[in-house]
C-alpha cells in the first residue's frame, strides 16, 4: 500500500479576528495534489472539564443558557485555560468557581480536540471525588444553576437526549468506565 503524505503546507496566514475567547485566522494552503485552498482557523487557549462525584456517587453538573444554541444546557463543570495555566489547577479552580467544591483526588481521565475540523481547541477531562465544600464568590459574568443527581440518573440522561453537549457526554461515559457504574 502506498501511502500519500497527506500534510497541508501553510502558503500564507492572516489574522481576521483577535476577541476575548478566541482568535481566528485564514491560512492558505498547498494540499497533498498540489492545488492550493483556504482552511478557516478557530484558535482557542484550552479547556478543562471535570466530572465531580461525591461520596454517595452524586454527580455535580450545571445549567447555562449558551447564547450560540440560543438554549439552556446541563453541562459538566467545565472553562477555559488561563495563559499558562496548567490544566490541573484550572480544573481545580473551576470546580471551585462552578459548584463550590473542592477536589481532593482528581485525575485526568481523557485529552481530546472539540472540533479539529475547523477550531484547536484542546479539552482535558478530569474525575474528581472526595469533594470538600469551599465557597468561592462565582465568577462574574457567569450565570449557572448547579444540581446534583444520581451517577446513574445522568447516564439515562444521555440516552434520554436530555444531555446534548458533547465534553458532557464524553466526560459521563468515560467516568462511568472508571468508577465502574452500571448504566
Amino acid at each position: 500500500m502506498i501511502r500519500m503524505d497527506l500534510t497541508e503546507k501553510t502558503i500564507e496566514s492572516r489574522s481576521i479576528f483577535d476577541g476575548k475567547v478566541i482568535r481566528v485566522k485564514v491560512d492558505r494552503v498547498q494540499l497533498p495534489g498540489g492545488r492550493e485552498s483556504e482552511r478557516e482557523i478557530v484558535e482557542h487557549v484550552g479547556a478543562v472539564a471535570i466530572v465531580p462525584v461525591d461520596e454517595n456517587n452524586q454527580v455535580y453538573l450545571v445549567r447555562q443558557f449558551r447564547k450560540p444554541l440560543e438554549k439552556m444546557l446541563l453541562e459538566i463543570p467545565a472553562g477555559k485555560l488561563e495563559p499558562g495555566e496548567d490544566p490541573l489547577d484550572c480544573a481545580r479552580r473551576e470546580l471551585v468557581e462552578e459548584i463550590g467544591y473542592y477536589p481532593r483526588q482528581i485525575r485526568r481521565i481523557a485529552f481530546y480536540y472539540s472540533s479539529p475540523g475547523f477550531c484547536n481547541e484542546e479539552i482535558h477531562l478530569y474525575l474528581a471525588t472526595d469533594l470538600v465544600r469551599q465557597e468561592v464568590p462565582g465568577e462574574e459574568g457567569e450565570f449557572l444553576n448547579v444540581l446534583s443527581l444520581p451517577f446513574r440518573e445522568a447516564l439515562n440522561r444521555i440516552m434520554a437526549q436530555e444531555i446534548d453537549d458533547g465534553k458532557t457526554i464524553a466526560g459521563l461515559l468515560l467516568a462511568a468506565k472508571h468508577l465502574a457504574v452500571d448504566s
